[in-house]
């Protein structure tokens, strides 16, 4: 990759989302945000208004954004709650956000990605299991096995595929009502995850260095799944 890069980030108005916008663009790259929530960060990024629970929707959304060198899907949240007391809109509307979208925006994006490009999709420690986020766990998992399918077929053109799967970070998603059931705990190292150090991983894995890494799952947890 060469020249000035352009990546397509969801989630950019907080959290993990606006932290790897941040460290792209201070790497010197040209960013579009989609998110719900108008977001500035400044010099060479561009927000688009993106209701990524409905993914048939994105198409439209991404129909004139210039070709991208990396697409981020960072877009999320989570609603918990034990068996016996599971909501099924509670599946149905992080499947559409987490799953759903990642596959509508790929689906439009990829195609005119040029070789060597990136897809980096945010993924969570608790995709192997976690009492009381099974359906946000089942969400999250779902994206393992898209990327790894989509570094499959991609492979021919260079395109390396990740997920990056973060455990409890310091993000305004913690304090959100709907996952109240499971409150965070604090890892081994003591402190929740850092989003930069979130982003700073997306960074290398989206730079010219992550060229030899596809198919992987990097788990950024603080020790939280020692």
């Amino acid at each position: 990759m060469t020249g000035t890069r352009h990546a397509i980030i969801t989630g950019c108005s907080s959290g993990i989302g606006k932290a790897i916008a941040v460290r792209l663009l201070a790497d010197g790259w040209t960013v579009t945000g989609l998110s719900r929530s108008e977001t500035s960060l400044g010099h060479g990024f561009r927000w688009l208004h993106a209701d990524l629970s409905d993914p048939s929707s994105l198409a439209e959304t991404v129909a004139g954004i210039d070709p991208a060198d990396a697409l981020v899907h960072a877009a999320g949240y989570q609603r918990t709650a034990l068996l016996g007391e599971l909501d099924p809109e509670a599946l149905a509307g992080m499947f559409a956000v987490h799953v759903g979208a990642a596959s509508a925006l790929a689906n439009e994006v990829v195609p005119r990605m040029p070789d060597g490009g990136r897809v980096l999709l945010i993924g969570s420690r608790t995709s192997t299991g976690a009492a009381g986020k099974s359906q946000y766990a089942a969400t999250k998992a779902a994206l393992m096995g898209m990327g790894r399918t989509w570094a499959q077929e991609l492979a021919p053109r260079g395109i390396t595929v990740n997920v990056l799967s973060p455990g409890p970070t310091d993000t305004p998603m913690l304090a959100d009502p709907g996952r109240a059931a499971t409150p965070p705990k604090l890892p081994a190292l003591g402190q929740l995850v850092d989003p930069e150090d979130v982003a700073a991983l997306a960074g290398f894995l989206l730079g010219p260095h992550g060229k030899s890494i596809t198919g992987q799952n990097y788990v950024i947890c603080g020790g939280a799944s020692l």
